[in-house]
């Protein structure tokens, strides 16, 4: 006999949760008024979006891959990868690897061209970078450089392909051919490089709104970088960066993480009435997930209750084999720290490649008091780049 559902159940199931007119949908409404005066705070692929409640229009502030100087510098940052992914193509028969990387090197050979430190200090003229253009110009000839160079005697020598002699002398730097600065530490500054422009300014404009950390409820939604990353508190930059912005105010139960939410564009809030319908959307989604935690409480309040994991990362040492989180940065000594954090993003499908390099600068600027040129910057501050000529 064929499976047909009574409609008297569908209807039961939804006057309870699914309906318009439901008994949770009431209860999520009810919440909405309850709680229309505390500010939300939504954190897109790409912007910050603060709605004040009030009916206040909403403030914005743009991250990662729509601001000034990423492309530059991830574009550098990738140099480190792509001699061990030609080495790779190479190794399983892709005929194209040697034509790749030809190209490469001309593309280098261009970037060095328009590599000056007039561009970054007038042209990018990014704020947490002043006063160290002519540094980062020198990171970046001396990356473009070498990268032709190796790839150029790798096409006629591929034995320089050898992922145990590349890991001796272009990542690590401790092979008897070992570059004057190793990638892996070029790696480590580019990477903290954009994570120290965004961290600064986003806390910079999150102090500017005076938020009230402990009522701010705070969605993360859309994509950011891979589908499968940012899915947790630990495996989010943000949610590090706003704990440690909000003074450790901010508790976990008011983050939600919804990468199935979708994000918004600045050009979504053409008028007040779209802006209202937006922020009218979100917070159906909060209070939607609010309402169960609440009723739980009041249900079961005898039994065992859920308490978020304080933050906490690992610490790594000489005798580390595994981890399985993130692991903390001492110091901007704590290489193997820093290496490993470069290894596990991009080994983990869950966390997020721009991860690597942010913990350790969010920390120094919240010790400071967001002053970017108080941050000790990884395989930067302290390393000789060979000068530009």
């Amino acid at each position: 006999m064929r499976y047909a559902m009574n409609p008297e159940f569908m209807k039961l199931f939804e006057q309870f949760t699914s309906g318009d007119d439901s008994i949770g949908t009431h209860l999520q409404r009810q919440l909405g008024v309850l709680h229309k005066d505390e500010p939300l705070l939504v954190v897109t692929g790409s912007e910050f979006v603060l709605f004040r409640a009030g009916g206040l229009p909403p403030v914005t502030e743009s991250f990662r891959i729509n601001t000034k100087g990423f492309f530059e510098i991830t574009s550098i940052s990738h140099l480190g990868l792509a001699i061990p992914y030609l080495a790779r193509l190479r190794e399983i028969g892709f005929e194209g690897w040697a034509q790749a990387a030809r190209e490469l090197i001309a593309q280098c050979s261009a970037v060095r061209e328009a590599n000056t430190v007039s561009y970054w200090r007038d042209t990018v003229a990014v704020e947490a970078w002043k006063g160290i253009e002519e540094k980062i110009t020198d990171l970046v000839d001396y990356t473009c450089i070498t990268t032709e160079d190796y790839i150029a005697r790798a096409i006629a020598d591929p034995s320089l392909l050898d992922f145990e002699y590349m890991r001796a002398n272009l990542l690590d730097g401790d092979g008897p051919h070992a570059l004057p600065v190793p990638f892996n530490d070029m790696m480590a500054a580019t990477f903290a490089l954009v994570a120290l422009d965004t961290s600064y300014r986003v806390i910079k404009w999150l102090c500017e709104q005076r938020i009230d950390w402990e009522r701010v409820l705070v969605i993360i939604c859309g994509r950011a970088g891979r589908p499968s990353a940012g899915l947790t508190w630990e495996s989010n930059n943000i949610c590090h960066l706003l704990y440690k912005t909000s003074g450790e105010l901010l508790a976990r139960e008011r983050v939600l993480i919804a990468p199935t939410l979708p994000g918004v564009e600045l050009g979504d809030f053409s008028s007040d009435e779209a802006s209202a319908k937006i922020e009218a959307g979100y917070r159906r989604m909060w209070y939607g997930c609010l309402s169960s935690v609440e009723m739980s409480r009041l249900m079961w309040p005898n039994y065992p209750a859920f308490k978020p994991s304080a933050e906490t990362a690992p610490v790594v040492d000489a005798d580390t084999q595994t981890i399985t989180e993130m692991p903390m940065v001492r110091s901007i000594d704590d290489r193997r720290a820093i290496i490993s954090r470069l290894r596990l993003v991009m080994e983990d499908p869950g966390q997020q490649i721009a991860t690597a390099g942010t913990q350790f600068i969010v920390d120094q600027l919240g010790a400071n008091g967001n002053k970017p040129e108080l941050v000790e910057i990884p395989g930067f501050s302290y390393t000789e780049y060979p000068k530009k000529q």
